[in-house]
């Protein structure tokens, strides 16, 4: 339960958070009630530094009965003129973690004691809601449960003297962004027997019921006759049939100037006969992070229903050995009609998204940007901070840079020139090759792709880096990090076409 007040409730409540600034002025404005009303505790405590102001630093104050709280706990902000939206985050994914550790039940926020020049209170409302959800989620996991269930934080009350009503609003948007990636990051930590195409496909029809989107699933045989040649060859050694998944969200009264949001499914990845190494087989579940953050920004645009037609794209199979898998030295037809030598199995991603790229076309899609944990070669050139990306469009990727600055999911840009496009183009047998070698090997995919869009809007994001983290932080635990979901949305919600 989510609620506003202007002041302190007479209703007792288990913690009150108050944000102190470097340097702050301890009586002023509703501080300087609560001191007095400690008889001037907190001043003395501030005063002999017992109160910490550093970063995300947390000092509680138990008030004796004093104030309708237990608690006061106090959370350092560091300098007020250095306060941004990530220091935000960090401050509240850091109380949000403590009150879940203790198992409080409830707590309250003075919010305007978070507010500087740079960080409104309508942007702190915002930021309380989405770190709200991120900082507190768990992984979903298989272990036996005891019977003795859980506490959880039941009532959120945020206190400004500010109108609650925008306040309200910013929370339950930040609030609805953080579920919808948490939904991306359960869909990426599920093992993958559990999550096959086939329930991948039911996840989004779930999705399409409850907001209504239009559903379409391609089943094999319409894949067949369609020519889909890319996302067939990868399936080709697998028991599990593949879907070719489509939601379109309709925000205009006509189905023109179409969103194309493009996510790989490949459920798990063996590398096929080009056979991964040991280690290189562990946690392949997650390559499907691409098609999960889609699905998780569908469902952040079905509660928030923005003005824009939305077609989404995902090509679900997995990728394993068996008599009938694809080999290296096999050429196969897309759905574009571009035939394609195939040189390495575990280029497989690209091939798959190659006809889901052509075919979000055909639903009239007039940009298209695809995520896809698709490379280890940008691992090796951006790290596990940075997302990669490649555009044919300035224009297109500018609005994807400037969503992913707002929601703090870090992309920079690799190019793609003409010699890049002579590599993948390098054939003696197919109009393309889908691994023409490791230098490069990011851009070389990237290449792949655009050869798809034939001239059509498009950015690529390669999320191999980023779509798990390997140790818990302080906006979720260990696992899928749901990455570039609060992004797409956000696009899709300032698009300028």
């Amino acid at each position: 339960m989510i609620t506003f007040e202007k002041t302190l409730s007479k209703q007792e409540m288990d913690t009150l958070v108050v944000g102190i600034f470097q340097q702050t002025q301890l009586l002023e404005g509703v501080l300087k009630d609560i001191n007095e009303q400690l008889d001037g505790y907190l001043s003395a405590l501030l005063k002999s530094g017992d109160i910490s102001t550093k970063l995300k630093k947390l000092t509680s104050v138990y008030t004796l009965g004093k104030l309708p709280v237990k608690r006061l706990l106090f959370v350092g902000l560091g300098k007020k003129q250095e306060w941004k939206r990530e220091k935000a985050q960090e401050a509240f994914a850091k109380v949000f973690q403590s009150i879940q550790e203790e198992r409080k039940e409830e707590v309250a926020f003075l919010l305007d004691s978070f507010v500087n020049d740079h960080v409104p209170s309508t942007e702190v409302s915002y930021i309380a809601g989405e770190t709200y959800a991120l900082s507190t989620y768990k992984v979903k996991d298989y272990k036996n449960k005891s019977n003795v269930p859980e506490k959880e934080l039941k009532a959120i009350v945020l206190i400004s003297k500010e109108d609650h009503s925008d306040l309200d609003d910013a929370f339950q948007t930040g609030l609805v962004y953080g579920k919808g990636t948490n939904s991306a990051r359960t869909l990426v930590n599920m093992p993958s027997n559990l999550l096959t195409a086939t329930e991948l496909a039911r996840y989004a029809s779930q999705l399409a019921e409850k907001y209504d989107f239009e559903l379409e699933i391609l089943e094999k045989e319409t894949m067949q006759e369609l020519g889909m040649g890319g996302i067939l060859a990868v399936n080709q050694g697998s028991v599990e049939p593949p879907k070719m998944i489509v939601l379109k969200y309709k925000g205009k009264k006509e189905w023109e100037n179409a969103i194309g949001l493009v996510g790989k499914g490949i459920t798990y990845d063996s590398g096929g006969y080009s056979i991964k190494p040991k280690n290189g087989l562990m946690n392949m579940k997650t390559d499907m992070a691409g098609a999960a953050a889609v699905l998780g920004a569908m469902e952040i645009i079905g509660e928030l229903e923005p003005e824009q037609n939305v077609v989404a794209v995902i090509p679900a199979t997995d990728n394993m050995i068996s008599g009938s898998a694809m080999t290296p030295d096999t050429v196969i037809t897309t759905m574009s009609g571009k035939t394609v030598e195939i040189l390495n199995t575990d280029a497989e991603g690209r091939l798959a998204l190659a006809d889901a790229i052509y075919y979000a076309k055909q639903h009239k899609a007039t940009s298209i940007i695809d995520v896809a944990t698709l490379t280890g070669g940008v691992v090796v050139a951006l790290g596990t901070h940075t997302t990669g990306a490649m555009t044919n469009n300035e224009a297109l990727f500018e609005q994807i840079l400037e969503a992913s600055a707002q929601t703090g999911e870090q992309v920079w840009r690799l190019p793609i020139f003409e010699k890049d496009r002579d590599r993948v183009r390098n054939s003696q047998m197919a109009d393309l090759n889908n691994s023409p070698g490791r230098e490069g090997h990011a851009i070389m995919a990237g290449a792949f792709l655009e050869a798809f869009t034939d001239g059509t809007p498009w950015v690529h994001l390669d999320i191999a880096g980023t779509a798990t983290v390997n140790s818990n932080g302080l906006l979720g635990p260990k696992g899928a990090t749901g990455v570039m979901t609060r992004t797409l949305a956000l696009f899709v919600e300032q698009y300028e076409g």
